[in-house]
Order: structure tokens, then sequence, then C-alpha cells
């Protein structure tokens, strides 16, 4: 029997509010949902959530865009971080407790998904929250900042190497330089003219024009081009040249070069890393340091869910959006 010091929730058999679709589509098809609680496994943790942010990969999602059918088998929930409060452990978790202010990665699958008022995730998906965030501040950390910790592990640099960020106004782009920054490297970043400050802010040391030009004003910057590129404004082959022979490049979504052997193109999966604890617990400490910066943009109820789609789908935001279940 479950020792019931380790659960806090009363309402097991109470159905949870979420935000789903049915069909596949344009904003219109997000509804508020009502759903049965997922099961608890022994490495398992239930979140009652607070706050869930809606990210592009949540588009693609009700979209369709990777879709192998004509529409959802069943409810499909999206969202992939989260923050809030801990309500049950599984038997073998030792890591967080019951009462702990947590925020954890989610692997949407079906029903299974970030904006959900009561989720179940892997133990090894979640750490506490930073102690400095709300919960709000604290559930736009997960997603980005372990793509963005993963994106420069991929290209292994050493201090005082030189790499370069588009994107760096957007939400990876400006983990990669303040975390670039914090290992020690030169950051070349591009900018609007409008985000120059905000850029100079996260720290980049050289701030180039955003756009197809950027690869050519890099070489002429650093003639035999930088060590490594985080290309977070997807960019992809208009942005290769810009990184020295045998220098790396990493992509997000799914681009994996022109062919030619001179440099590394890596693609960047965060779900290659959403069981990596020690990464969570990084950016933990990263924040509560004050090396990366949470930056929200607005919170909109599930209900407006809509709302915040058709925002991150016209483009310019500076800061995420978040959902509020609380």
């Amino acid at each position: 029997m479950r020792d019931e010091t380790r659960v806090m929730s009363t309402d097991a058999g109470k159905r949870v509010r979420a935000v789903g679709f049915r069909a596949y589509g344009g904003p219109e098809v997000l509804a508020v949902v009502s759903l049965e609680p997922e099961p608890l496994g022994a490495d398992d943790v239930r979140i009652q959530v607070a706050a869930s942010t809606v990210n592009p990969t949540d588009v693609v999602r009700r979209a369709g865009q990777r879709a192998t059918g004509g529409r959802p088998e069943t409810v499909d929930v999206p969202g992939m971080e989260v923050a809030g409060l801990v309500t049950e452990v599984g038997a073998r978790v030792t890591s967080v407790g019951v009462g702990d202010r947590v925020m954890a990665i989610v692997a949407p699958a079906g029903e299974h998904g970030g904006h959900r008022a009561d989720v179940v995730v892997p133990a090894v998906s979640v750490v506490r929250s930073p102690s400095n965030l709300s919960d709000v501040e604290a559930a736009t950390i997960p997603m980005n900042g372990l793509t963005a910790l993963h994106a420069l592990d991929a290209m292994n640099l050493s201090a005082g190497d030189v790499v370069a960020v588009t994107g760096a106004a957007g939400a990876v782009g400006g983990y990669v330089v303040q975390l670039a920054k914090h290992a020690g490297l030169r950051v070349v970043a591009d900018a609007a003219e409008n985000d120059r400050e905000l850029v100079a802010s996260l720290g980049a040391d050289v701030i180039l024009p955003r756009g197809p030009g950027f690869a050519a004003a890099v070489r002429e910057r650093f003639p035999h081009g930088v060590d490594g590129l985080a290309d977070a404004a997807i960019q992809n082959a208009e942005v290769l040249d810009a990184v020295r022979d045998g220098g790396t490049v990493t992509t997000f979504r799914r681009y994996t070069g022109d062919g030619t052997s001179r440099i590394r193109v890596v693609p960047i999966s965060v779900l290659e890393v959403a069981e990596r604890t020690d990464l969570l617990e990084r950016l933990r400490e990263h924040a509560e340091a004050g090396v990366i910066t949470a930056r929200v943009n607005e919170v909109f109820p599930p209900e407006e869910v809509a709302k915040a789609h058709r925002l991150l789908e016209a483009g310019g935001l500076r800061g995420r959006l978040v959902l509020g279940w609380s």
C-alpha cells in the first residue's frame, strides 16, 4: 500500500481540465476538454499544473504537420513544459516530494501533454523550480533551456571559441547567448534594429544585422569563420558559410545540411534530453544565479488558448506566452 505521506491530492477520481483538439487545423480547433486523470507509475510524479507554455511545436502539432493519419485517434493535448506543485510521487521517487514546487518537460502523446491541470511525468524529467522564479516564469525554462544546452554541448566548444547565434532575440537563441557567455565563449549574434538593446543585454559581444546577409557579415568580421553556430532563426543553408571548416552548426527543424562534409551539421531535438535530470538541474542553478533569465510576454486562461496560438503564429514576439491554470 502506498505511504499516505507521499500523496497530497484526495481527488484521485476527479476529471482533469485540459486544452486539446480532435481535428487538425487552425487555432479554432483548440478547446478546453475534460479528461480522466493519468495513472501514476512507481517512477512518476503527479503535478498540479499552475502554468504551461505555448510553443511553436504546439502549433505544428495542432496543424497536423507531422501527423501520420487524417485526424487524432483521441483528444490530442499539446504542451511541452509546465510548472506547478507535486501532489503525488511514485514508490521509487526520491528526487522530489509532495508539496515541492517543480518545473518539468513533457513529451506529449495523445491525451498526455503539458496543457493539463494535472499531469503525470517521469521523475527524471522533473526538478524543483528556481527559488527566485514564479510558476509562470519557471514554466518557460525547461524546453528552450534544454534545447540551448543540448545545442551548445553538441558543438563541443572551448572557452575563447567564437559561436554565432541566429534568432538571438528569441527564446532559444537568447538562452544560447546567455549560456555561451557563461561558458566563456565569444558570441556573435543577429538582431533587428529594435532588438539590439535586448540582444546586447543578453551578453552578445558582436551584434550583426538579422537576415539573409548574416553569414557574409560574419565572414567580414571573422574571415576564417566562427567555430560554431546555433541557427535558432531556421535559416538553414543561408548561414552555413559563417562557420569555419571543421566547425559545427546546430539546427532546430531537422535540417541536416547541404550534403558536403566541410562542416558538421547537428539537428537538435529536445526530446533527446528530456530525461536528463542533470541538465534540468543545471538550468535551475543557472536561473537562480541569474545566468539565464525568464521572459514572459503574456499569460492567458486556458479558454483563450486560441488567441495565444494566433499571436504566436503572427511572429515577432519577445517573451513567452503562458497558460495559467490556477
